[in-house]
């Protein structure tokens, strides 16, 4: 990669990006929805969510193929953009951020139902509030989270996966407890076809999900095989279940009964799971609605920094705050907007449809981006997933009229419409549906915007974007010595650079190389590329480094190749390039003190030295003596990554300029053993074998042992006596204290000279969900 260009970590396997997806529809449509879709059309509704299923499915092969072939923030606006220019763009941008807008304000006032009415069954101060207390519950809950994305809160993410797998084992048990109940089905289509076809546009807001996987593309790892495995996963799941819930619920309570309920899946629920059964759903409602109004506001901001960055919108809406790191002003603006549209009173049926209506527009200009793409083959189009050959054009042009055919059935009444103009009377054939109105002023502002802000500061090329987040070069072969190292300090960052390039050294110098990594964290309510166009400070912080990296790694004759990747967790994104390169080898620094919350040595550092499947080193830079080289000590003892400690010991006495040292030193308790040898006997048995192990039996050493009942206590103290000590890892399997052991991390914190501690390639079996979570992830 070239000396200024950042990478976005890929840190999303399928299981992160099916969540996701699913996380948003598996939400308030499922609980809410089943009520409004009753009435509209009767048991016949589950063919709505069924045909809402076929709309997303096909819309979802198009995405994939985009989404591959320019893995970009924005998700559909982003393509529609590069395809079909700003003037689509500003289209589909506005009315993405509009259809967020809404569905969260959807999703909020269902909160309120399933809040007041539902929980108010079972507590006392919740009940009674009426559509006031509603109102009041969805504004406060909205607020909330509007703050919760500004703050940043890391923990959001895990929350949203707790609450995913809780909602589908809800669905699946009522599901299953409601087919054996025997549900009965009256007439099945009592409003006729239209109506059904009507349906599917008042439904489709529970659908928008596999959108937010789009706008995440760039995460995802594997993108040719998990991006579209986890939209399609994530379409088919809930479709199932919606028409599920609509066949059992249809069957159970009449229509009228389903349709007057506002807490529908809830009261169907008490019919065969009794109170506890819907007390559950209740709960499974609230946090459904929670968990995608939070996932509609982020998506928002995501769509925000994408606009602002190709000039569609004004800038300033996605500065990144200096403190939390998250774009808080669109965030704001979003929660703003929700706000208002929840306490005008806006219908919660006009809010899904409306949200509906314009992710429908979306849609279709995204099928018709596929097909300009594919027939202009742009040298910056080249998707890692393509909709086969079989299925093309019939996907796009077959997606593009289903999604045209429900717009017109949500935007018109087949009902002649009379009035009079000027006195003369004018008659339609059709009247607007005040959904179809307020759709067609969205995008009608749309247009206008680009004709007002954006014709002249946007750009009118199409398909040339800024090149934020480049792929990484390939490296060439697999048997070159590669020692990963990252590196933050600059005051750390040349001595743990000449460290990595003595071992480096060690082995066949015409191949060996470093590979410097540096890590920019984002939250994860900011989108990776934002960071990037907002941190100038932190980049150009990355970039000095690297550059120094360069200068360092030219002094020390070895070669260097350079990383700056911007993620959600440096320790995963240092073991993504672990793999990524086939590295033998990882070096890091430690401030030498342990985490006091949640991690023992460093949230860096912990994931690393636990899972690196290569020789892991930790470095505890001294205060005094010569750093990582000058007298060198190592602990010999007979545990399995002592020999590791003897390598990387030696290796910096090989490259030292000046005068070093080597001692091999032992520790032993008084007395003889059961073979009847001395401490001293014990200790030089213990010395040779080591040497031999380590493959170290060349190099000049002198042997130490001592004897001493406390060991540490003597180790320690026996440091002082030199610039740099090596400690192989005394740990066996998971110990939660310790990654290295005890006594390796004690002598780290205690010893004020250069510590260096070493293991082996972690071997430990991988437990059954990391293989699962690793097949699934390809």
């Amino acid at each position: 990669m070239s000396e200024t260009e950042q990478e976005l970590a890929r840190d999303l396997g399928f299981l992160e990006a099916y969540t996701i997806g699913l996380g948003t529809m598996i939400g308030a449509g499922i609980f809410v929805l089943p009520s409004i879709a009753a009435a509209q059309a009767g048991p016949a509704s589950m063919l709505s969510f069924l045909g809402g299923g076929v709309v997303s499915l096909l819309a979802a092969l198009s995405l994939s193929e985009l989404a591959t072939g320019m893995p970009r923030a924005g998700g559909s606006y982003y393509y529609v953009n590069r395809a079909l220019g700003p003037f689509f763009g500003s289209i589909v941008g506005w009315g993405m951020w509009a259809g967020l807008t809404f569905a969260s304000a959807f999703y909020m006032i269902g909160f309120g139902q399933y809040l007041l009415p539902g929980l108010g069954q079972y507590v006392g101060f919740l009940a009674g509030w009426g559509q006031i207390g509603i109102t009041v519950a969805a504004l406060v809950m909205a607020a909330i989270l509007t703050g919760v994305n500004y703050y940043g809160v890391k923990e959001t993410g895990a929350l949203q996966n707790v609450i995913v797998l809780t909602l589908v084992g809800l669905i699946i048990a009522f599901l299953g407890l409601g087919v054996i109940s025997g549900p009965t089905i009256q007439e099945f289509n009592p409003n006729g076809w239209p109506a059904v076809a009507a349906t599917i546009g008042t439904v489709y807001v529970t659908f928008i999900g596999f959108e937010v996987i789009a706008t995440s593309a760039e995460e995802i790892k594997n993108p040719s095989r998990n991006l579209p495995l986890a939209m399609i996963a994530a379409v088919v799941t809930p479709t199932l279940m919606y028409v599920g819930v609509m066949f059992v619920s249809t069957g159970t309570l009449s229509i009228d009964a389903i349709a007057a309920s506002q807490i529908p899946v809830a009261d169907v629920a008490t019919e065969f799971m009794g109170s506890l059964g819907a007390l559950a759903m209740i709960i499974g409602a609230v946090l459904a609605t929670v968990s995608s109004a939070n996932a509609s506001i982020l998506s928002a901001a995501r769509v925000n920094f994408a606009m602002g960055r190709d000039r569609i919108l004004v800038n300033w809406l996605n500065e990144v705050h200096d403190r939390f790191r998250t774009p808080y002003r669109a965030i704001t603006a979003t929660g703003i907007i929700t706000l208002v549209l929840i306490a005008v009173g806006v219908g919660i049926g006009t809010l899904a449809e409306v949200a509906s209506f314009m992710y429908l527009v979306t849609y279709a200009l995204v099928h018709v981006a596929v097909v300009v793409l594919r027939r202009a083959d742009p040298a910056a189009y080249d998707p890692a997933f393509r909709i086969p050959n079989v299925l093309y054009p019939v996907v796009p042009a077959v997606g593009l009229v289903a999604c045209l055919a429900v717009l017109v059935q949500m935007s018109v009444d087949v009902v002649p419409l009379v009035g009079s103009v000027g006195g003369v009377s004018v008659q339609l054939p059709v009247t607007p549906t005040p959904v179809g109105t307020i759709g067609t002023l969205l995008v009608a502002f749309g247009v206008v915007w680009y004709a007002v802000y954006a014709r002249d500061r946007a750009s009118s090329v199409s398909l040339v974007g800024e090149a934020i987040a480049p792929e990484p070069i390939a490296v060439d072969g697999t048997d070159r010595y590669r020692v990963v190292v990252p590196v933050a300090n600059p005051q750390t960052e040349r001595d743990l650079l000449r460290m990595a390039a003595a071992s480096a050294h060690a082995h066949d110098d015409e191949n060996a190389e470093v590979v410097a990594v540096n890590v920019i964290e984002v939250p994860q309510q900011t989108s990776l590329s934002q960071d990037l166009e907002f941190e100038e400070e932190r980049v150009e912080r990355q970039r000095e480094l690297l550059e120094s990296a360069r200068d360092i790694a030219a002094g020390l004759d070895i070669g260097l190749q350079t990383r700056a990747i911007v993620g959600r967790n440096a320790g995963s994104v240092v073991l993504d390039v672990i793999e990524e390169t086939d590295a033998d080898h990882v070096l890091l620094g430690w401030a030498g003190t342990r985490s006091r919350r949640d991690h023992v040595l460093g949230s860096t550092i912990d994931p690393v030295i636990g899972r690196a499947p290569c020789d892991a080193t930790l470095v505890k830079l001294g205060d005094v003596g010569e750093r990582g080289g000058g007298d060198v000590m190592v602990l010999a003892g007979e545990g399995p990554h002592a020999p590791v400690a003897a390598r990387r010991a030696a290796e910096f006495v090989a490259s030292a300029d000046g005068d070093a040292s080597l001692t091999l030193f032992n520790v032993q308790e008084p007395g003889e053993d059961d073979q009847g040898r001395g401490p001293m006997e014990r200790g030089e048995a213990i010395i040779e074998t080591l040497a031999d192990r380590a493959g170290i039996e060349y190099m000049n050493y002198e042997p130490r042992i001592e004897v001493a009942d406390d060991i540490e206590s003597t180790v320690i103290e026996a440091g002082k006596s030199y610039d740099t000590i090596c400690v192989g890892a005394t740990r066996s399997g998971a110990v939660s204290q310790a990654l290295f052991g005890s006594l390796p991390e004690t002598v780290g914190e205690q010893l004020d000279r250069t510590v260096v501690m070493a293991r082996g390639p972690e071997e430990s079996p991988i437990s059954v969900r990391e293989a699962v979570a690793r097949w699934l992830d390809g």
